[in-house]
């Protein structure tokens, strides 16, 4: 489990493809580092994956055909920046939601916008992911655990703070660049009990 409080961003140190099979390569700092073995869980971009090699500060992850078809982890090339978040330990802190780093579908940066410290980032979504985000609703956006702005159709707003685009990499984001969305499991738990019970007649 992942708590979406994303630790660092860190630039793709090499690729390797494979058929149907990324190797992603990273430089940690040695804070990252601490604890971490073979079979461990990190999330890049919020994507749960898992430690396949370690070469002194390289650490090497596996990415196997479905998760290149369902997140933004087939874009990366060397140099791309990703965020970075280890896998939560018992009695961590958590402050902002639990995720479990299973990425549900991309959304596309629509629009970026700038005002005096602050960040608007607009999404656009996917009609089947709309029951799921509303206003004051968490998200999970490249791992990063964010509170809905505005929803509408088709599209939904997040405000970022100065330290949140310090330890990401959304001040890299634009127009059109694809981003992984996970939907908060407890709303999607509730949402669909409800439909449920709709459709069965029980609620109505």
């Amino acid at each position: 489990m992942f708590t979406g409080i994303v630790q660092c961003s860190l630039p793709l140190a090499a690729l390797e493809r494979q058929p149907n099979l990324h190797r992603l390569w990273f430089e940690f700092p040695p804070d990252l580092l601490d604890g971490l073995s073979l079979g461990g869980s990190v999330a890049v971009n919020g994507t749960c994956l898992t430690v396949a090699e370690i070469d002194d500060e390289r650490i090497g992850f596996d990415v196997m055909m479905e998760t290149l078809r369902v997140t933004n982890l087939v874009a990366l090339e060397a140099g791309d920046w990703v965020n970075i978040e280890r896998a939560a330990r018992i009695n961590d802190e958590v402050g902002g939601h639990l995720l479990s780093g299973h990425i549900h579908d991309t959304v596309t940066v629509v629009s970026v916008e700038q005002p005096e410290n602050n960040c608007i980032i607009t999404f656009a979504v996917a009609p089947e992911w709309q029951p799921y985000i509303f206003p004051k609703g968490f998200v999970a956006l490249n791992g990063a655990s964010l509170t809905v702005g505005e929803m509408e159709a088709g599209r939904f707003s997040v405000y970022l703070i100065p330290e949140t685009l310090k330890v990401t990499t959304f001040d890299r984001l634009v127009a059109g660049a694809l981003v992984n969305l996970e939907i908060d499991s407890q709303t999607q738990a509730v949402v669909d009990t409800v439909r449920r019970m709709v459709d069965a007649g029980r609620i109505g």
